[in-house]
């Protein structure tokens, strides 16, 4: 090697080593600004859970719930260095293949329900005629136009079909989360359980008014109906024992059922009357506008009434994160943006307002 050479060589290591070391002071600078995140935003999410343990418990005991009741700042942000890079290159990741859990597809929902109920759900010749049977329940049961609606604007964009599935793309669905209200597997294996004596009843008594081949398919649907809340009733009443059973090929033949014509609209309209009747229980007697029925619908009933009951003065100031795991809350960029319950019932309600001019809006609404 010439002079020139070694002399070149020297300066890249010594270039070298010099990088080298700012990489390992930029590096440990990063470490303790990240712990340092870290270690505030495990405490604020604390607190967090603290609040709504203690808001539950006041709710208990029917004492008055205010703003010293909820954590009143936003989450923190991490506003430190970025990772650096290593100049001698970091060791690629093992590549491990991604993992998907299997989601029913609505076709692995009609096998399930003929392989284990041998049964089909009756489904309708036209969209309008699944609309009017929803309606007319929906009505019955006491939920008003504009809520059931205005829920359906939001739930499906304001166009969406009695078998819409979530974020359905290139044959892979993002969630098991059907129709005009977007029931879970889950969801629908709740419903049946507790409302499936009902659901029986009225199936009998529409069956009482027919006779020859409507009235054998009629009592053939009441049987599968039947095995299938006995099914559904196989564990305690509880959403962790059906989470469970809906993770099944049974409990996918259970879901099938919100495709039905009859059964269909009475899940359906059961998954918000639930709520009412949840709110109402509670003392929260003022009728639910359709953002409040749709923050019960989204978040569940516990921490939608935890929204609904809150008086406006609270809703401009109190965060969203309030009613969040963090980990649900870092993945919602509807939360994080809309950061106040006020704000957050404001976005519910003007995509409402736009999707509900919509033709598929304006035909549910057509059918009260």
């Amino acid at each position: 090697m010439g002079a020139a050479a070694r002399v070149a060589d020297a300066m890249a290591q010594a270039a070298s080593s010099q990088a080298i070391a700012e990489y390992r002071l930029k590096l440990r600078e990063y470490q303790e600004a990240r712990a340092a995140f870290e270690a505030e935003a495990s405490a604020y999410w604390t607190s967090i859970a603290e609040k709504r343990r203690g808001r539950n418990a006041k709710r208990r005991e029917h004492l008055a719930i205010g703003l010293d009741d909820y954590v009143p700042t936003q989450p923190p942000v991490y506003a430190g260095p970025k990772r650096p890079v290593n100049p001698e290159g970091e060791p690629a990741p093992e590549a491990k293949p991604r993992q998907y859990k299997a989601i029913p597809l609505v076709a692995d929902l009609l096998q399930a329900a003929g392989e284990h109920f041998q049964w089909t759900p009756e489904r309708p010749a036209k969209e309008v005629e699944f609309k009017r049977a929803y309606a007319r329940v929906a009505s019955a049961a006491g939920l008003t136009r504009e809520q059931a609606v205005r829920v359906y604007s939001f739930e499906t964009g304001g166009n969406g079909n009695y078998d819409m599935q979530s974020g359905l793309r290139s044959g892979r669905a993002i969630s098991t989360a059907i129709g005009y209200n977007q029931l879970l597997t889950t969801n629908s294996v709740e419903l049946i359980a507790e409302q499936g004596q009902e659901f029986v009843r009225e199936l009998t008594q529409k069956a009482a008014q027919l006779s020859g081949a409507p009235r054998k398919a009629m009592d053939h649907k009441i049987g599968a109906l039947k095995r299938m809340l006995a099914y559904a009733r196989s564990v305690p009443d509880d959403w962790s024992q059906h989470e469970k059973l809906a993770d099944t090929p049974q409990g996918w033949a259970l879901h099938a059922m919100v495709l039905d014509i009859d059964v269909g609209p009475l899940l359906q309209t059961h998954k918000l009357l639930t709520s009412v009747i949840f709110a109402r229980a509670k003392g929260h007697t003022r009728p639910l506008s359709a953002a409040e029925l749709e923050m019960m619908n989204l978040t569940g009933d516990g921490t939608g009434l935890d929204m609904v009951t809150m008086p406006q003065a609270l809703r401009e100031v109190v965060p969203t994160s309030n009613f969040f795991q963090r980990s649900g809350y870092e993945r919602n960029p509807v939360a994080i943006r809309h950061n106040t319950v006020a704000k957050l019932l404001d976005i519910t309600d003007s995509r409402m307002d736009s999707n509900s001019n919509l033709p598929g809006a304006k035909e549910l609404a057509a059918a009260f």
